[in-house]
């Protein structure tokens, strides 16, 4: 971010916000410049507060990676596979929940029509029964027991009026949440499908799933014309399968024996083929309803905006998507926003028939607030991101300080992904891990280093925190 750009004034050390110059008189040219400007700098500031393509893939691979060490400890039982914003690579080392999903690998669930005769014979087979459920849920019917059919599924079958066995999704959580924690670890309360745990700074949503073929929903979504993505992206989304996750339908008398209809490995793939424009987009408006609507019972989510941005993206053409764009295009957000939240409609981009505001539990009261609350930031225009407090730290904050901090968060970020990938590496058959390891021992003493620089910094400008585990928890929050 350079000195004296849009957002400061060069008359003082404090650069001072200028808002000279948004609300004049100048020709559309001049005022589309000024938008242009400001856009650019905004991309350089999502960069740098860590956004940018080459950290993003740095931590999708990571993931990728760390998903794949402990995979490889578990083979023919669970997979484990990160979701969400660390899977997409937008969030920081503790600064959210890690979504983890954890497939049960001798469990598979067809849709209707489907046979699963070649199949292996360990692997218990469920139906998709989607007659009486509300779009993307089903009930699992039992379809075949497999000769790995454990007491766990036992316990969680039941049968209807008509002797067909079903899988009851809270019954199915319940049991597994049963089982004795770990000595450090924390369990809180159930959310949705997740099991939210956490150990020290590390907090983790735990969702238990099954894979599912359901071909027929794929190709409805492939055939659909759009702009985006891009052809070799929508093919290997459809080449993934489709998972289910026990929770149902909020407004739904069944909802405890139901299930949902997930894609969540092919939209890591969409997030991941956003281009930058389209992802700071995403970030900023995820930024927007956290720190600005602050919804209390997640009557709007992260994922209700990350579905929004996929429409915004398939709707539009790609090459309309660039940096000197990005206010516009997030206004037009703000705008698919403000929409959905007063018409109470938004389709899951997926499963279009899917309502994602229906049942949210959003009242008329919030719903006048929040679209008069978007209506003030649209006529704001650029300066709206000043009320999000972390691009305001970054934009008010002198660049030089910006940047020092930035590489020195960067650096421990992508050590510290180094560090955990190594220990699984470094672990021997009793799953110990070999701390006289030589890269191992590099890795830990840079990580020292930097922590320590930053404390010395710190204390030079004043700061009291002095505990060397507080600020590396902090610097990665």
């Amino acid at each position: 971010m350079a000195e004296g750009g849009y957002w400061h004034d060069e008359s003082g050390p404090e650069y001072v916000i200028r808002r000279s110059g948004i609300y004049s008189q100048h020709s559309q040219r001049q005022f589309q410049v000024q938008w242009e400007n400001a856009s650019v700098e905004m991309c350089n500031v999502m960069t740098w507060l860590g956004f940018g393509p080459h950290i993003r893939k740095a931590r999708r691979d990571f993931y990728m990676e760390n998903n794949m060490l402990l995979n490889a400890q578990h083979l023919g039982k669970v997979k484990m596979i990160t979701t969400g914003s660390k899977a997409e690579g937008l969030t920081c080392l503790y600064e959210s929940d890690v979504d983890n999903m954890y497939v049960k690998e001798d469990v598979m669930c067809l849709e209707d029509g489907l046979s699963g005769d070649m199949l292996p014979k360990e692997t218990t087979l469920f139906t998709l029964n989607t007659g009486s459920c509300y779009h993307g849920h089903c009930w699992l019917l039992l379809k075949r027991r497999g000769t790995a059919f454990n007491q766990t599924l036992s316990n969680a079958l039941c049968d209807d009026e008509n002797g067909r066995s079903f899988l009851n999704s809270d019954v199915y959580v319940t049991v597994l949440n049963s089982t004795t924690p770990t000595s450090d670890e924390v369990r809180h309360s159930r959310a949705g499908p997740s099991m939210p745990t956490s150990i020290g700074a590390y907090h983790q949503d735990r969702v238990l799933s099954f894979a599912c073929d359901c071909p027929s929903i794929l190709q409805k979504w492939a055939e659909r014309r759009r702009n985006w993505p891009a052809p070799d992206i929508v093919q290997k989304v459809v080449s993934l399968r489709a998972f289910v996750t026990p929770v149902g339908y909020k407004g739904s008398e069944n909802r405890a024996v139901e299930w949902r209809i997930g894609f969540n490995t092919g939209e890591n793939e969409l997030v991941s083929s956003l281009n930058n424009t389209q992802v700071y987009i995403y970030v900023i408006l995820k930024m927007v309803v956290k720190d600005i609507l602050k919804p209390i019972n997640k009557e709007i989510t992260s994922y209700t905006v990350k579905n929004l941005v996929f429409w915004l993206a398939e709707n539009n053409h790609q090459e309309l998507f660039t940096e000197r764009n990005l206010f516009h295009w997030l206004c037009e957000g703000l705008k698919e926003l403000r929409t959905a939240l007063s018409t109470t409609k938004l389709s899951y981009y997926m499963i279009p028939e899917r309502n994602l505001m229906d049942s949210c539990g959003m009242n008329e009261k919030q719903q006048r607030t929040w679209v008069a609350i978007i209506n003030e930031l649209m006529n704001e225009g650029p300066l709206l991101v000043l009320k999000l407090p972390k691009i305001r730290q970054a934009i008010v904050s002198h660049p030089v300080s910006l940047f020092w901090y930035g590489q020195r968060r960067f650096e421990l970020e992508l050590l510290m992904l180094k560090c955990m990938n190594r220990l699984e590496q470094c672990k021997a058959a009793d799953g110990i891990s070999n701390t006289s390891d030589s890269m191992l021992n590099s890795i830990l003493t840079r990580i020292d280093q930097i922590v320590r620089e930053v404390r010395q910094r710190m204390i030079e400008e004043g700061s009291c925190v002095n505990e060397l585990m507080e600020i590396h928890n902090r610097i990665l929050m």
